[in-house]
């Protein structure tokens, strides 16, 4: 099972990869363009599209490898027990909210595609398929959050921890 759950995330950051990619590229095309008079429509829109999910497909593997800003300053100087009874809250918390913007973003895709919500640039690109990007992203997240809570419930060291360490030992 752990496998297949990091499997997923690596997933999530070949297609983040993927997207930043598609931006360079984008750019590239609009500079080339300009220098040769030709007319790349709606790539900047098509960059945002690729931005989005460039944030949202990294999440789940930046919080597994320790990529996201902590703050421990306070966390390392409490006692276990309440520092493991705050790692538990925060992940909690952090499920909560992740969930509630999986499920928002998810009504969001559906009323754009019930509505047929096309972008308003020169191609007419239907928003739900750039905006599947969110709650797909937001979804493998919250997997990722649940992963590491199970982890810290069974006393066991999250793997955002775990990347923490490893760092600040090779320094």
């Amino acid at each position: 099972m752990l496998a297949t759950l990091n499997k997923l995330y690596a997933a999530g950051a070949i297609l983040a990869a993927i997207c930043m990619v598609l931006i360079a590229l984008l750019t590239l095309a609009q500079i080339l363009g300009r220098l040769l008079g030709v007319l790349v429509l709606d790539a900047g829109d098509f960059a945002g599209y690729a931005m989005a999910g460039s944030i949202f497909f990294a999440l789940a593997h930046t919080l597994r490898t320790g990529g996201h800003i902590r703050v421990n300053l306070l966390l390392i100087r409490l006692p276990t027990r309440v520092r493991h009874f705050i790692e538990i809250w925060c992940l909690g918390v952090a499920i909560v909210l992740s969930g509630m913007f999986a499920i928002f973003s998810a009504k969001m895709v559906v009323d754009s595609y019930t509505f047929n919500d096309v972008s308003t640039g020169m191609v007419p690109i239907p928003l739900w398929i750039p905006q599947l990007t969110m709650p797909l992203g937001a979804a493998l997240f919250v997997v990722a959050l649940l992963h590491e809570f199970i982890l810290v419930l069974r006393g066991e060291e999250p793997g955002y921890v775990t990347a923490e360490n490893a760092e600040s030992f090779s320094e």
